[in-house]
């Protein structure tokens, strides 16, 4: 389980239950490596400034992880963490690596805006 204040997904029944009951999902899959952990702390620093959004992580190395690593979006990806946002339970745009704070507030405010 990763060391983080977000919400872990750690089966597939709560990544479906996710995706079904909120209709913006950010979900970093990584681990707690030096480019995964500053994109958790950007999740846990921008949570509370988007309510509209449910902020998920999943261990890249756990089974529960199989369901992303296996997505078409992510196939050429060669680098952790794997940062998806859904809407609407589909994939709307997907990213990997390390990421700012300004990147990850870009695709909030354009792929996961509350107004659309």
């Amino acid at each position: 389980m990763l060391n983080t204040n977000l919400t872990h997904i750690t089966t597939p029944a709560q990544l479906e239950t996710t995706l079904a009951e909120n209709e913006n999902v950010m979900i970093c899959c990584g681990r707690m490596g030096p480019m995964c952990i500053p994109v958790y702390d950007v999740m846990e620093s921008l949570e509370s400034k988007y309510p509209h959004v449910a902020f998920r992580d999943m261990a890249f190395d756990e089974p529960v992880a199989t369901a992303v690593r296996g997505l078409p979006q992510v196939q050429s990806f060669r680098s952790l963490p794997f940062v998806l946002y859904f809407r609407g339970g589909q994939l709307v745009v997907a990213k990997c690596g390390i990421q700012s704070k300004q990147d990850v507030k870009a695709v909030l405010d354009s792929a996961l805006s509350a107004a659309a």
